[in-house]
């Protein structure tokens, strides 16, 4: 990877995502915007500015999808390439049920990151997910992060209400208020969001408390001309299209014929996701209620990708039930064609052409639409549009004049518009040429390939630096780079505070000042059963530095520092089966333990005072057995006794640090005085107990990675480090 170039990093979540034969429309989350960003992917691998775009997406291997999802690594084009990481399990999932697995894939994208070069320079997050997603890695790495919401939870939740739909159907459907309030923290702290209109910004973040705050840019999206192309080339140069596309208009002739009566008429043609949004029901009430447009044209929708409704999810199995008995209500037979399947890179732009070639009308009836892609490609290949007259529609016509603008939730006003310019042949023409010739010089990919590494390079200090300036509106990014640093160093230290850290301070200064002096190559922690309060009040007291890692409360929590940034991955990672409440009610009937203050207990530590006596230990051991709870006991200094997750611990946690930054072992030093730091200790780590340990360590002397030293407190790990080659 050339370093004199940007490496910039798009992320999208959702969807089934490939570099080929896009299988758009196969459900909610496989539509306009898994297409636009693999093309922007390979836009931007275009740019002579650019060294590697990688489009980062989630990892499936589902007997019911293509293996080409399971790919870890696939190459787009030269410089691009789609990453997945795989998280919250195996099985594809639509987006809703993708948040609570989110910190794991920011986890694991952080360890792809170790493995690279370089860290990229810019995360781009698409959709709520991804932007959640960007927002954190971008924070881990000082980088700027930039966001394209593609749709806005507090629009839907609108319109889904205004349509009729109960919040807590919506909530539980589509995780309404999750989305919202990841949208007010984006909007809140993202360098820059990339929006399609001035619309958009407007009318749908401008409901976000957030909103005045945000820093916006308008750049429309571009489509491949060489796919959309006019309608009238292919009348005529026929002789000079490929076999492939014969076939393929042929196929699609054949497919539409056998639903219509009369397949000489033009045809109105609707193309989009079986999804409650996009008023498929309000276009055919249109259609079946004016006997006059029935007349006129036919109607062909091309409603995703279906085997068997009763296979699919409620949202799209509610849409296309509804489908089927509205074309019965209206008797639509031999004038409604509903196709059951269609492939997005070869048949659409030929259905484009066919319907033009017919003098039919494109129309998009979605109630919420914030740009609306298709009307590009539609207008592109010369066929008349019609749009809902509020989002991104309002914007294209605008710029192109292809088309008409109505309130969708009208059925008259949708028949009407349908009507005028199928009825009008010199308005048609008028319409088809304007599309041409408009998104020809609005909507290219180059234009919005240009702009978009224009506002890229604004945030990046390089630029800023040669121009000598900087953005009013840019967040702070001078601010310290835990990720940057620990993905750039090979070594680790990490030690336990009491007994080990301090207890001599003339030892302490002298390996604070031996750890700064190898601060290049040398990262190091501290691992300490106080909670993150006491930690920071026992450097305060000593003049220690914040680290580069705090393990805080036995192992349950980790911070970075300087500016104490959670590892909310490995929260989420201990929770599994945490059940604290069950734990405290087992133990309530011991009369021996005592609880500890209230700044000893946390989230995922329990913690009491214990004498150890007629093996009590094993009776609490015993009790939790009983009752099947996953978590485990940890005894120290013969008096404070920790309840902690099944996954938790100083070592566990150590382990992750290894995983996640991708530490070899024999690059990792461990650093402890007593039984709090046991499991540490005995991991596959090189292992340092101080002179002064207590003797509940004192079997580890047979340990073949473990190093006792003569001296105590920090000169003991200052001897460690020189022993292991730290140093």
């Amino acid at each position: 990877m050339k370093t004199n170039r940007l490496y910039l990093q798009l992320i999208s979540l959702h969807g089934l995502i490939r570099s080929h034969s896009l299988e758009l429309g196969r459900d909610a989350d496989t539509g306009g915007q898994t297409k636009y960003v693999v093309e922007l992917a390979r836009a931007l691998a275009g740019h002579e500015d650019v060294a590697q775009v990688d489009l980062v997406t989630r990892l499936v291997r589902d007997k019911n999808i293509s293996r080409d999802y399971s790919q870890p690594i696939e190459e787009i084009c030269d410089g691009a390439r789609i990453v997945r990481i795989q998280c919250g399990g195996r099985k594809y999932l639509r987006k809703e049920l993708l948040w609570p697995h989110l910190e794991e894939f920011i986890d694991k994208t952080i360890k792809f990151i170790t493995s690279q070069q370089r860290p990229p320079d810019i995360f781009h997050g698409h959709y709520a997910d991804a932007g959640y997603v960007a927002m954190q890695l971008a924070a881990a790495f000082d980088t700027p992060f930039f966001f394209t919401g593609h749709s806005l939870g507090k629009n839907k939740l609108a319109k889904l209400l205004a349509d009729g739909m109960k919040k807590t159907e919506i909530d539980r459907q589509y995780k309404i208020q999750t989305r919202i309030d990841t949208e007010e923290q984006i909007v809140g702290r993202a360098d820059m969001i990339i929006t399609s209109t001035q619309q958009e910004i407007e009318k749908q973040y401008g409901l976000y408390t957030n909103g005045a705050a945000g820093t916006y840019t308008v750049i429309p999206p571009g489509i491949e001309l060489e796919a959309f192309y006019p309608y009238y080339d292919s009348e005529l140069d026929i002789d000079l299209l490929s076999e492939e596309a014969k076939q393929t208009k042929i196929t699609l002739r054949n497919e539409l014929h056998r639903f219509w009566i009369k397949p000489e008429r033009p045809f109105i043609l609707a193309l989009c996701r079986p999804d409650h949004r996009k008023n498929i029901t309000g276009l055919i009430e249109a259609y079946g209620t004016d006997k006059e447009l029935q007349a006129i044209a036919n109607l062909a929708i091309f409603a995703g990708i279906r085997q068997d409704i009763n296979t699919m999810g409620d949202n799209e199995k509610a849409v296309l039930t509804d489908m089927l008995l509205q074309m019965d209500r209206f008797d639509l037979y031999g004038k409604l064609a509903i196709p059951k399947k269609h492939d997005f890179a070869t048949e659409v732009p030929t259905l484009y052409r066919m319907c033009a070639q017919s003098h039919g009308v494109f129309i998009n009836p979605a109630l919420v639409e914030p740009f609306g892609l298709t009307l590009i490609e539609a207008s592109a290949c010369g066929l008349p549009i019609v749009a809902t007259h509020d989002g991104g529609p309002v914007d294209i016509i605008k710029n192109c004049q292809s088309g008409l603008l109505v309130d969708v939730g009208q059925p008259e006003a949708i028949s009407e518009a349908l009507k005028k310019i199928l009825i009008d042949q010199s308005l048609w023409e008028t319409l088809s040429n304007n599309g041409i010739n408009g998104v020809r010089k609005h909507y290219s990919w180059t234009t919005h390939c240009t702009r978009t590494m224009e506002q890229y390079c604004r945030f990046l200090p390089a630029h800023q630096v040669e121009n000598n300036h900087k953005s009013s509106n840019q967040k702070n990014h001078m601010r310290p780079s835990f990720g940057k640093r620990l993905t750039s160093l090979t070594k680790l230290m990490i030690t336990d505070i009491d007994n080990t850290l301090i207890g001599d301070d003339a030892s302490l200064y002298q390996l604070l000042e031996l750890l700064d002096e190898h601060r290049s190559d040398l990262a190091w922690g501290v691992a300490t059963g106080r909670s993150l309060e006491l930690t920071l009040e026992a450097m305060t007291e000593y003049n220690i530095p914040v680290p580069d890692i705090l393990i805080c409360s036995v192992g349950t929590e980790m911070y970075y520092g300087p500016d104490l940034r959670m590892d909310k991955g490995w929260q989420q990672h201990i929770s599994h089966k945490w059940k604290p409440e069950h734990i405290k009610e087992t133990l309530h009937t011991f009369d021996f333990l005592v609880f500890q203050e209230a700044e000893g207990q946390r989230s995922h530590k329990i913690s009491y005072y214990l004498e150890n006596k007629d093996d009590r230990l094993d009776q609490i051991r015993q009790a939790l057995d009983e009752q099947k709870l996953r978590c485990q006991v940890i005894y120290s200094h013969n008096q404070f006794l920790d309840i902690l997750p099944r996954r938790a611990s100083k070592g566990k946690a150590v382990e992750y640090l290894q995983y996640k930054y991708e530490f070899l072992p024999r690059h990792v030093m461990v650093a402890g005085d007593s039984g709090n730091d046991a499991d540490m200790l005995e991991g596959k780590t090189r292992g340092l107990i101080v002179g002064n340990h207590s003797e509940e360590l004192a079997y580890l002397k047979s340990a073949a990675r473990v190093y006792f030293s003569t001296g105590k407190y920090a000169a003991g790990i200052i001897e460690g480090l020189h022993h292991y080659g730290f140093v």
